[in-house]
């Protein structure tokens, strides 16, 4: 006689919330994605990527070219941490997104640990390892310098750590009623991109009344007017102005000498605090230069509330090496996952 196996009631219960439970242990939270940044930077630092963090196959480029992963880059070079760090966690896609500083090269004759440089990070992390790292280093050589007409910045380094921490805008929290999808922060960010591209005055520009805008650690909006000086009207003006406020820079229609901006890659969402990262290329057909850019939204309830922006100046049409030829020129945002 064959016996039957009885299983309890109360185990088909439980089942379903042990496995909920071990599916969570699979995936990170904000801390724990913070942490990988942590453990990125300490790596690069050793110039050793230990296979207990990264793939075996895992993809590494910087400043938009694949390059072995270690040894090679700010993964040769690195001498030292930097003392700015702004984390952007995505939990939803198990990505991690970073600006920061860091230190690269041989001490300096006064004791100093290298030539401070600005990084913009994502990395990708899956079962435990990361399995993409993308990254820019915008170093002293390679900031806007007011050549071609480009606004004249210092080291953006320099200038970033000079700021001290990320503008407390940043950490507070979005109540949970009021937090839109990943999709809808994307789309709302993504305005400002057509519309600086597409700049005549006339578009959609959702700026909240407070918003400002860091570029390369440099308040480039609402700036301080000099003794004597008279804030130009944005509606009447010829020449544009960092007086202005955010939405003024863009209903004066005076942005137009961007021409294109394109690969816009959506890369890391923080719906708990508001915060969009993007990377892109501002394309200046006239001057045949483009910036590689890293740029970071907060937004809410639809609006933009403040703006921070690391970039560096490439080759004119380069690609970030993570897109097709077809994407990498278009206009159109990637959302990526």
């Amino acid at each position: 006689m064959r016996m039957k196996l009885l299983v309890p009631a109360f185990l088909f219960i439980l089942l379903p919330v042990t496995l909920l439970q071990a599916a969570g242990k699979s995936s990170c939270d904000r801390a724990c994605l913070e942490k990988y940044v942590d453990q990125y930077m300490d790596a690069m630092l050793t110039h050793k990527p230990s296979p207990t963090l990264f793939a075996k196959n895992c993809i590494f480029t910087e400043n938009g070219v694949r390059l072995p992963l270690g040894g090679e880059g700010l993964w040769y070079s690195m001498s030292g941490k930097g003392t700015y760090k702004f984390y952007v966690p995505d939990i939803e896609t198990q990505q991690v997104a970073f600006i920061g500083t860091a230190r690269e090269g041989a001490s300096n004759k006064q004791g100093g640990e290298g030539t401070p440089v600005a990084i913009a990070l994502r990395l990708k992390i899956v079962k435990g390892l990361i399995t993409e790292a993308e990254q820019l280093v915008i170093r002293p050589d390679s900031s806007p310098a007011g050549s071609g007409g480009g606004p004249s910045f210092p080291p953006a380094a320099v200038s970033i750590e000079k700021v001290g921490s990320p503008h407390k805008v940043y950490s507070e929290v979005i109540a949970p009623a009021e937090r839109p999808s990943r999709e809808e922060m994307i789309k709302t960010a993504n305005y400002y991109f057509t519309g600086m591209q597409n700049n005549d005055g006339k578009g959609y520009y959702p700026f909240a009344d407070d918003c400002d805008r860091l570029e390369n650690g440099m308040q480039t909006t609402n700036v301080p007017l000099k003794p004597g000086e008279t804030k130009p009207d944005p509606k009447t003006a010829k020449t544009y102005s960092a007086t202005w406020s955010c939405k003024e820079q863009f209903e004066s229609g005076l942005l137009n000498i961007v021409t294109r901006i394109r690969d816009r890659r959506f890369v890391a969402v923080d719906r708990e605090r508001g915060v969009v990262f993007a990377f892109g290329f501002f394309d200046h057909r006239t001057l045949n230069w483009t910036w590689q850019i890293a740029e970071m939204f907060k937004i809410e309830k639809g609006k933009i509330r403040r703006i921070e922006a690391v970039l560096q100046r490439c080759p004119y049409g380069m690609n970030s090496g993570w897109s097709t030829y077809e994407k990498g020129i278009s206009d159109q945002m990637q959302i990526i996952k």
